[in-house]
């Protein structure tokens, strides 16, 4: 089948036009002028051209959707001049990838890239009473009724189709996607009930240039890793190659060449320009992938016309030769041709079809712009970090069943509350033997979790009593585990993935900020990633390892919106805020992070060799924290106030009694434990009812916690009291005796005491 051409170069009438208007009249200009001889016209049911997979009916609902997107497009670049739309990244050449929509389920979840509205348009067939138009014209008014995003930004997403909303520009959306295709699996092996059919794949979609990108690259290469162990990870990664990112050109043959003979990455093409012809090739590796669960690769000919988006003037970086044989390439002119060398459609109807689907856009747009939009930073926020705190509350009391936690701790004997008192880990641990009772839908995944029990025994027996299908051992790649966990979210479990240490969270913090956490924002509280993730950190490990097992980036996770972050000191704190965390995970959807202080973990001992007294009893299983909720040491103390966390709070424990001791103060101590969100209120109330304030923190000088608390104290009315903050050097922690060089020490505390009495 040959590819219709238009004139090259273009009539001189047109040169004063932009790209989308020469786009626009280019199609109404080679139908108009198409010569050929056209067949008998097919029935509904018949192959559209001789050979093809694609019938008459399904091109028709093809070239519709394909027109849709198309007018989106067009309408998007004259609106936006008006202030009616906000979003000009368009899809005009990338129509095609409604093929994937159509032989694929509305029950496959998405994960799409931006040009994704051929797609879309075409899910929406798949339910009956939805308007692609409407909703699309919505997302782009940004208006408060878009049924994606509540018009908080210009995403393709939908509940109903299983579009998970995205903002991912780049490919930090592809290891999600594979781990949703994981948890698909995982789900049946522990016998949970999956929200879609058990044999769904997962799909996404994302440029060539973006393919080599290390979040996609190391999604890749997870989904091979997992194949080469022959374990099913039904995701379909469809590239869809335009040949250009912005304006940085993809080298030539460069996707084939790096992608057709990867290991355990099975690649199939397709061509994306042309539907009669690519059909088949798309539905083969759809169907692939879902009757070998196999990780597959869908490389989709695209091209790219009309610019990156509106503000993009191709004319000024590419030829006018170049754009007009991109031009020429454009998909609706070779769907145009088929219809028209089909028979099945006239000149007449296709260009009636084709301004009754622009009027149709315009009219929805229009539409669109008089509906409501977001006016209070309320609404703007009200998806952001949902929290019922009744309900949370009753969650994390609720008990496991006796005979549930009689399985998992061996014996009534061996349960955690009737041992004697325990160190941090030992209580991390039992907590997390009991939400495995309590949720059967738990797993905990990372690096050396399961036989080993992690690097600091603290998953030790986990693996034991719940076995491989719910603990187990990932590759070491933090992007990929935390891609995994939002895979497990959107499945309806609840992932436990450990991070080793704080330091290697960096490489992959993306997954939380820009992925994880967004997800209730962008898609206004429709989708979430109920998660607790643990992350071993902080410092003080008498110079073991320097600053990669001595990380203090509190900073990096509070910068995240909506994030919970807890941070014990204590064993039974740990375990309370561990159910809590949990709750809030089931109830809310939130994402949590658990911060533990890899110092405190074996910490026994407070004032004196052997004393004990930093060791807990287990609370009972129906004790839980409230979210903000706060330890307070000597509350009728009100001479001096110290706030502290982590590791901070036995050094301010014992420089407490020295400060008593020297200046005859009575000292106050408060363990904020959550990090994020401070809770202000408390911290208010403590610096009101204290002459005197002390801030301890760890982190860095210029990035901590004690950044946050002076600003509460502050904005509390509190700033005029004697105050005096006790931190870490702005510098990476140094190995050995020199790392007690730049983080505060007991002694550091005592000498700001007596800044305060001078």
């Amino acid at each position: 089948m040959s590819f219709a051409t238009v004139p090259n170069p273009i009539p001189a009438r047109m040169k004063g036009l932009n790209r989308a208007e020469i786009c626009d009249v280019n199609f109404s200009e080679f139908v108009k002028g198409w010569a050929g001889t056209p067949q008998s016209k097919p029935a509904p049911g018949e192959a559209i051209l001789e050979g093809s997979a694609l019938t008459a009916q399904g091109f028709r609902e093809l070239f519709e959707s394909q027109l849709i997107s198309r007018h989106l497009d067009l309408m998007a670049r004259v609106l936006r001049v008006q202030n009616k739309v906000f979003y000009t990244i368009g899809s005009s050449g990338h129509e095609g990838n409604a093929m994937v929509a159509r032989a694929a389920r509305h029950t496959d979840p998405a994960f799409l890239h931006y040009r994704s509205g051929g797609f879309m348009a075409e899910r929406f067939r798949k339910l009956p009473g939805m308007d692609p138009i409407m909703d699309s014209a919505l997302s782009f008014a940004a208006s408060a009724e878009d049924p994606a995003s509540g018009g908080r930004h210009k995403v393709w997403g939908s509940k109903p189709l299983w579009v998970l909303p995205q903002t991912s520009t780049i490919a930090s959306h592809l290891p999600k996607a594979l781990g949703t295709a994981v948890a698909i699996e995982a789900g049946k092996r522990i016998g949970h009930a999956l929200p879609i059919p058990e044999d769904s794949i997962a799909i996404c979609s994302f440029g060539d240039a973006s393919s080599n990108h290390a979040s996609a690259q190391t999604a890749f290469n997870a989904a091979s890793w997992t194949a080469y162990q022959k374990l099913p990870a039904p995701v379909l990664y469809v590239c869809e190659d335009n040949g250009i990112g912005i304006s940085v050109k993809t080298p030539s043959g460069w996707i084939v060449e790096n992608f057709k003979h990867r290991p355990d990455l099975d690649y199939f093409f397709a061509d994306g320009l042309d539907l009669a012809a690519g059909y088949g090739d798309v539905l083969r590796a759809v169907e692939h992938c879902r009757k070998t669960r196999r990780p597959t690769f869908l490389h989709l000919r695209t091209n790219r016309i009309m610019g990156h988006a509106g503000t993009d003037f191709e004319i000024e970086w590419r030829s006018i030769e170049e754009l007009c044989a991109v031009e020429a390439t454009d998909p609706l002119l070779r769907s145009a041709a088929i219809a028209l060398e089909s028979g099945l459609m006239g000149k007449d109807e296709i260009l009636a079809l084709y301004e009754d689907t622009r009027r149709k856009c315009f009219a929805a747009a229009e539409d669109a712009d008089q509906r409501p939009r977001i006016e209070t930073l309320e609404h703007v926020m009200a998806p952001l970090a949902p929290y019922t705190p009744d309900k949370v509350a009753a969650e994390a009391v609720r008990m496991p069943s006796l005979e549930a936690r009689i399985k998992a701790f061996g014996s009534e004997d061996k349960l955690p509350e009737k041992q004697v008192q325990k160190h941090l880990a030992i209580q991390i641990n039992q907590a997390l033997h009991d939400l495995f009772a309590k949720y059967p839908e738990t797993l905990l995944f990372g690096e050396d979790v399961a036989q080993k029990g992690g690097v600091y025994t603290v998953t030790k027996g986990l693996h034991k009593a719940f076995g491989n299908k719910r603990v187990f051992n990932t590759l070491l790649d933090e992007t990929m585990i935390l891609g995994m966990a939002q895979g497990f979210a959107n499945m309806g479990m609840l992932p436990i993935p450990e991070i080793q240490y704080l330091a290697y969270l960096h490489n992959a913090i993306d997954q939380l900020r820009g992925e994880a956490c967004s997800l209730q924002f962008f898609s206004n509280n429709q989708f979430a990633n109920p998660m607790l993730v643990r992350i071993a950190g902080l410092g003080y490990q008498r110079g073991f390892g320097g600053h990669f097992h001595n990380d203090n980036s509190v900073t990096a996770l509070r910068d995240i919106p909506g994030l919970v972050v807890g941070c014990p000191s204590r064993g039974d704190d740990a375990a309370m805020m561990l159910r809590t965390l949990a709750a809030l995970a089931k109830v809310d959807g939130r994402v949590c992070a658990f911060l533990e202080p890899i110092a405190l973990y074996m910490t026994k001992d407070l004032y004196a060799a052997g004393d004990g007294q930093w060791l807990t009893d287990y609370p009972a299983p129906n004790q839980a924290l409230t979210l903000g909720e706060e330890r307070v040491y000597h509350p009728d103390a009100s001479d001096c106030v110290i706030f502290s966390f982590g590791n901070g709070m036995p050094m301010s424990l014992r420089a407490a009694r020295q400060i008593e001791a020297t200046h005859g103060w009575k000292v106050r101590v408060v363990d904020l434990r959550w990090l994020v969100p401070l809770n202000h209120a408390a911290i208010a109330k403590h610096a009101g009812e204290c002459a005197r304030i002390l801030v301890v923190d760890e982190g860095r000088h210029s990035a901590g916690i004690s950044e946050g608390v002076i600003t509460a104290i502050t904005e509390a009315g509190h700033g005029g009291k004697p105050l005096q903050r006790v931190v870490g050097a702005d510098t990476y922690t140094p190995l050995a005796g020199a790392a007690f060089l730049v983080i505060p020490k007991d002694e550091d505390i005592v000498a700001a005491a007596g800044l305060l009495a001078a």
